[in-house]
């Protein structure tokens, strides 16, 4: 999720685990904590553009990395508090702090690579958005008032919350995927594969992808807590298969492995941009949760196999697409 959030979610967890005195101290120590993680950020070159998507919120987000990520953070921190705190205590903290960096990112459709080494598979459960700020309020609340009263009761109270927000957007994840699959069913489709995932900002508004028969289905579906399920039907595109549409760029080039590397980072769910032929596109996000207008894909020259693959980035944030989204997220009527 966003750096604040991360860094709320380590302040609370840090405050948690503190004596009444430690409070204050542990809620800054925790909230450096847990953005530590997000140092990967910094991990680029001008070489290789894919690099900064391949290796961010990789091994750093890891759990197996915690203790290590812990203990170098409360290495930096030890020379300033070696007076005022134990070194056990500071990296209780600091492990407290970071433990939840990776686990937070996973539940988010971004996913993370929450079990490398052991696997290299992005973990993404598709139960909340990369930024939502009711769950971010929460934590800031509870954080604020365990620091004003040194309640550590306050931050896990918070926790509580949290947890509970988490758990639903479970329940809208598995009333989407509900209202997904008959809406599948009524097209007389049978996906091969299926991402239901929220869009920006809200639980109320889901992104439903799958395949069938070789293209990209993409709806919107409005699960609102009172009333009744909302369908938006949407685009689709064919999906993007390397050695149909691109049968002479050689397996082994530097484009392929860019195509290969991007495509794990996407899922598989790649398509070719219609109006830009050069362009990969990640279906998985959009402007819109009805339409393939990207938010980021890859240039590509299969004329020069051996040059990387160009990240770019599409966002569109006119008034015309934020009037639609309101609209969308609101459950009302949108002309075609």
């Amino acid at each position: 999720m966003d750096l604040l959030t991360q860094g709320l979610l380590g302040a609370t967890m840090a405050q948690s685990g503190a004596k009444q005195q430690e409070t204050r101290i542990a809620t800054g120590i925790g909230f450096v904590a847990g953005i530590a993680a997000d140092v990967d950020i910094l991990i680029q070159s001008e070489n290789d553009p894919l690099l900064n998507i391949e290796f961010h919120r990789h091994f750093t987000h890891s759990l197996f990395f915690v203790p290590l990520g812990a203990l170098l953070v409360a290495c930096l921190f030890w020379p300033f508090l070696r007076k005022r705190l134990s070194f056990a205590r500071l990296y209780l903290f600091t492990f407290l702090g970071y433990c939840l960096s990776g686990t937070l990112d996973a539940f988010t459709s971004y996913g993370t690579n929450l079990l490398w080494p052991i696997s290299d598979a992005r973990v993404a459960l598709n139960i909340i958005s990369v930024l939502d700020p009711a769950f971010t309020l929460i934590l800031l609340l509870a954080g604020i008032f365990a620091f004003r009263k040194y309640s550590h009761l306050a931050a896990r109270i918070g926790l509580v919350l949290a947890a509970a927000y988490l758990s639903l957007g479970w329940t809208q994840l598995q009333r989407a995927e509900t209202v997904a699959t008959a809406l599948i069913a009524t097209r007389g489709h049978d996906a091969e594969q299926l991402l239901v995932k929220p869009t920006l900002a809200n639980l109320l508004l889901w992104r439903s992808v799958y395949e069938h028969e070789g293209r990209l289905y993409v709806d919107a579906i409005r699960v609102g807590f009172f009333s009744k399920p909302v369908t938006y039907p949407g685009e689709s595109i064919g999906k993007f298969v390397m050695t149909r549409d691109l049968p002479e760029l050689p397996p082994s080039s530097v484009l392929a492995q860019d195509i290969i590397r991007f495509s794990h980072f996407s899922a598989g769910l790649l398509a070719i941009r219609p109006e830009q032929p050069n362009v990969l596109v990640d279906v998985r996000y959009s402007n819109l949760p009805t339409t393939l207008a990207p938010l980021w894909g890859i240039e590509i020259d299969p004329t020069h196999p051996d040059r990387h693959a160009q990240y770019k980035l599409y966002r569109d944030a006119s008034s015309a697409t934020r009037g639609k989204f309101m609209q969308l997220l609101l459950g009302e009527h949108v002309a075609d």
